[in-house]
């Protein structure tokens, strides 16, 4: 949904554009299709006649690439883009990507999204060495991976460095040359393919085409390098491989409705998963709530497999960011009421089910279930269609710690007791399982093909870091198939 997640935060969106006059404006469209992605800055990297130009600034893609905002003026066919929100790192302007950095192959630009889970010990041992950082983000490890390597060409140089960094990394690079997109050999993040005319575009999501009028021509495979220069464009593969580990969450929540990768429509996906909710946690009620934005496809499906009516009974402010993306905790205390209005008509009278995307520390559907009964409601039911988190995430969304989540502490009845509703359900593992999986009930690769580590505990990408291992321990997580202790 677009306002309630508090506490989890997306990490980036990323676009880039080789061959295409105007490279600049169709980035910063593209970002602005993205922005769900990340609220907290935007930066674009162009080149012309064999130089960078850059521009980057805190908050909106609007406010600051814009004919309103002043435009602004960057040169060249080819461009890498980026929004974020801080997972690793502060705010800084000089956290903002693309990031820079002049090598001995040429300048380069590179755009991050995930989170690395050895960037810890990597840095330490960079720092060790010699090597002087200038941010505070693990995407500058990756950069002076590249820059230190002796290997021949750069491709080589950055094979090297990403067999050398672990966790969740979706990539796009700019040299003089070319474009490079990469993802990692999990495939934990989105990037996607496209075409506009002659130009080769790369995306964190397809809505960035729509957007354009591009075509998409193909998702990333997981460990995949993709290299468009003027020759046109060539695949290799990254000499690690694992087990595909797709984020669910970005199915359930994160990608916008619209979105369509590995074969499955997000709003359809979301759909399935309400579906299945409502078969194991049916509710005799008279009308169903979707909370905007992404509980409302959910909704759509509880209420069909039901029979029963669904009506937009909560409507969101579009002058208000997600609640969840904005840095600031005073911020995100303002309330619900400032983001979400009441369609008293709907509710006055009725017995109402709640349905949303998550739970993660209570508060929001606290004030929600508040607002509904307030309106009138004569009973307030809470559907969730995700199962609880209990578990923090390393591989690219700011999860709360365990002791802040709810769900890691209480069990469903308390919950439902703190939010005050009338009922409470999640969907459980295998519900999710059966509505996210391909029809044929298993991935390519096998078992569940996606990343629960949230929900389960299981987490099946290493975590170097001791720091990361730390937090989970002893809480019955399971890495790599071994309970930690």
């Amino acid at each position: 949904m677009f306002m309630p997640i508090e506490g989890l935060k997306e990490e980036c969106g990323l676009f880039a554009v080789f061959g295409l006059e105007d490279a600049a404006l169709h980035t910063a469209l593209a970002l602005h299709a993205q922005q769900h992605r990340g609220q907290e800055g935007a930066g674009i990297v162009t080149l012309h006649e064999g130089e960078f130009q850059t521009h980057k600034a805190a908050g909106l893609v609007s406010d600051h690439f814009s004919a309103d905002a002043g435009g602004f003026n960057l040169d060249g066919d080819r461009a890498v883009g980026h929004v974020r929100y801080s997972t690793v790192g502060g705010s800084g302007l000089e956290n903002i990507q693309p990031l820079t950095l002049d090598t001995r192959f040429g300048p380069v630009a590179l755009a991050h999204n995930g989170t690395l889970t050895n960037a810890e010990t990597l840095r330490t041992e960079l720092l060790e060495q010699g090597q002087i950082f200038t941010t505070r983000i693990d995407t500058e490890v990756i950069l002076h991976l590249i820059a230190r390597s002796s290997a021949a060409t750069f491709v080589d140089a950055l094979q090297e460095a990403l067999s050398r960094v672990t966790g969740a990394f979706s990539l796009l690079l700019m040299t003089e040359e070319a474009i490079y997109a990469v993802r990692d050999p999990n495939g934990m993040r989105p990037l996607v393919m496209g075409r506009m005319g002659k130009a080769t575009l790369f995306a964190s999501e397809t809505c960035a085409f729509d957007t354009l009028g591009a075509r998409w021509t193909r998702d990333l495979e997981p460990g995949e390098i993709v290299r468009v220069d003027a020759e046109g464009s060539a695949s290799q593969r990254l000499p690690a491989t694992g087990p595909e580990r797709f984020c669910v969450f970005e199915y359930l929540y994160f990608m916008r409705a619209s979105t369509v990768f590995n074969s499955r429509a997000v709003a359809d996906v979301r759909a399935r998963v309400g579906q299945e909710l409502a078969s194991e946690a049916p509710c005799p009620a008279d009308v169903v709530v979707g909370v905007p934005e992404s509980g409302i496809a959910a909704a759509e499906g509880y209420a069909m497999t039901l029979n029963r009516p669904i009506r937009v009974g909560l409507m969101r402010s579009p002058y208000i960011g997600r609640t969840f993306i904005e840095p600031s905790q005073k911020i995100r205390n303002l309330g619900v009421r400032l983001k979400l209005s009441i369609n008293r008509m709907v509710v006055d009278g009725r017995r109402v089910v709640l349905v949303d995307d998550s739970i993660v520390r209570s508060t929001t559907m606290t004030k929600l279930v508040s607002l509904v009964r307030e309106a009138g409601a004569t009973e307030v039911h809470v559907r969730i269609a995700s199962p609880m988190i209990r578990f923090p995430c390393f591989y690219g969304i700011d999860t709360p710690s365990r002791e802040e989540l709810v769900a890691a502490n209480h069990s469903v009845e308390e919950i439902n007791a703190k939010i005050g509703a009338d009922s409470l359900a999640f969907i459980s593992l295998d519900g999710l399982a059966k509505a996210v999986n391909p029809p044929q009930g298993v991935s390519r690769n096998g078992g569940r093909g996606y990343c629960d580590a949230c929900f389960s505990g299981d987490y099946d990408v290493a975590l170097p870091d001791p720091s990361l291992r730390e937090e989970i321990s002893g809480a019955g997580a399971k890495l790599l198939g071994k309970v930690l202790p």
